[in-house]
């Protein structure tokens, strides 16, 4: 399964990815925002965004490419491992 997560802290990166291949999932996590974020994004199987610690900017471009491949988002308040475990344990 392909997850991106758009939000989160900066150093919590590694954390992130470890954590989605323990439910073996592959992930790509976006903390900020980057010029090419659209077509980085890809085709993947569920995106999770951090509400508390992402932009507007970023949420609407994230929500906008997960809506032209029919892909399941996933809103989280908090951007901790802990909610991420409990978010993979539900969809894995």
């Amino acid at each position: 399964m392909s997850i991106v997560i758009v939000g989160g802290h900066d150093r919590m990166v590694q954390q992130y990815k470890k954590i989605c291949k323990e439910y073996h999932c592959k992930a790509k996590v976006f903390t900020q925002m980057s010029a090419k974020m659209s077509s980085q994004i890809g085709n993947p199987d569920l995106l999770i965004l951090f509400t508390n610690t992402v932009s507007h900017k970023m949420v609407h471009c994230a929500v906008a490419e997960a809506n032209k491949t029919n892909t399941d988002i996933i809103r989280c308040h908090t951007s901790s491992g802990s909610a991420l475990h409990e978010i993979l344990r539900e969809v894995c």
